[in-house]
């Protein structure tokens, strides 16, 4: 279930992903056209015990010493040493600070006594030079060690033609993914920030009491239904339980609740699945009933009256309240405004009140008041 949801997250903000992506991309390409090319020339030593070791068990133990990590590695720490670097910058006549952008690593393949010797840098034909003088000045210090071993050029460094970076097409590629990553991070983020608050701005619009809409947030709805198309045809009405109003005060809260909310269910299923429910005081609740005329939101009025007329039992109070519905409506004709097609509803529950045998009244154009 979380797999979906997040799945429809990530459908929604499709836009997002693919802006991040682009971004990322875009970002990585003017990176790689603004940077300094880097050049990496690489040059290979080999290891092995030296002419002193004449007769068979001194060369045998000499091989079974390369075995050990320690002596390899001891070469490829001298080679990566400081004093190394320095005789080798000295002898080139090169100025440190001027080699800031050059940067040196030796270290030892796998399973292997050989030394592999890295040097990057802007300037091609310096690297090669760079990585060859190092290995020279390193076998020169070795061999003034008197060691049983010898190091020596397997592959002298070549001067590269192709740069380490910046390379366009795989940068591109992997800030693209990133940038999809990105995107997809920040709109299940957004949606994480939405969610509640989107939840907020709903129980600002929600009775807490029935679940539907309050009185506040009503008149909106009806402007946003109207904003969407001011031609169409809806209707509104009031149902009021005046049969509640004297028994208000007397009435425990949670049997009042418990009755309104009773109420509710039976307006669900009295009314079609676009149609809107809103608490609009005490004892009433609004209806918004969309492309639907004065004629036929009174069948639609009559329908709930009918269902409303029955007593609803209180068996803990032992009490039976007869709602005693009253019902006022108004239709939506000729641009009127929201609240002309409030006051029009009011007025024809007003009417519906002091009328003994009619408790529907719905407002109609030319026929200020029309009933069942």
């Amino acid at each position: 279930m979380e797999i979906r949801l997040y799945i429809r997250m990530l459908q929604k903000g499709w836009w997002i992903i693919m802006v991040s992506a682009l971004i990322a991309l875009s970002i990585s390409l003017a990176a790689s056209y603004f940077a300094v090319p880097k050049y990496r020339s690489t040059a290979r030593f080999l290891i092995v015990p030296n002419s002193l070791l004449t007769s068979g068990p001194d060369v045998i133990r000499g091989l079974d010493a390369l075995n050990s990590v320690t002596v390899i590695s001891t070469y490829a720490e001298v080679m990566n040493s400081e004093r190394v670097y320095s005789d080798t910058l000295s002898l080139l006549r090169l100025q440190r600070q001027n080699m800031s952008e050059y940067t040196y690593l030796a270290s030892v393949l796998p399973n292997t006594s050989i030394l592999d010797l890295s040097v990057t840098g802007p300037n091609p034909k310096l690297t090669a030079v760079l990585a060859n003088s190092i290995g020279y000045q390193t076998i020169s210090f070795a061999s003034n060690m008197n060691q049983p071993f010898d190091i020596n050029f397997l592959d002298q460094a070549a001067v590269p033609t192709v740069p380490v970076s910046p390379q366009p097409l795989q940068d591109g590629g992997v800030a693209f993914a990133l940038g999809l990553i990105g995107g997809a991070a920040l709109v299940l983020i957004r949606e994480q920030i939405l969610i509640p608050l989107e939840a907020y701005r709903q129980r600002l619009r929600i009775d807490n009491v029935t679940g539907v809409y309050n009185r506040q947030y009503f008149p909106r709805l009806i402007e946003e239904q109207l904003a969407q198309n001011p031609e169409d045809l809806l209707s509104i009405g009031i149902v009021e339980l005046s049969g509640m109003r004297d028994i208000l005060e007397t009435l425990p809260i949670a049997s009042l609740h418990w009755i309104l909310r009773r109420v509710t269910d039976v307006l669900k299923k009295e009314l079609r699945g676009h149609d809107v429910i809103g608490r609009w005081n005490e004892l009433s609740f609004i209806i918004l009933l969309p492309n639907t005329s004065a004629g036929s939101a009174n069948g639609i009025f009559e329908r709930i009256f009918q269902a409303l007329t029955i007593p609803v039992e209180l068996t803990q109070l032992g009490l039976a309240v007869n709602l005693d519905p009253h019902i006022g409506g108004a239709e939506y004709r000729n641009n009127i405004s929201t609240q002309e097609l409030l006051q029009k509803a009011g007025d024809g529950l007003e009417q519906a009140r002091r009328d003994g045998t009619n408790p529907i009244y719905v407002w109609m154009m030319n026929n200020p008041f029309w009933a069942q």
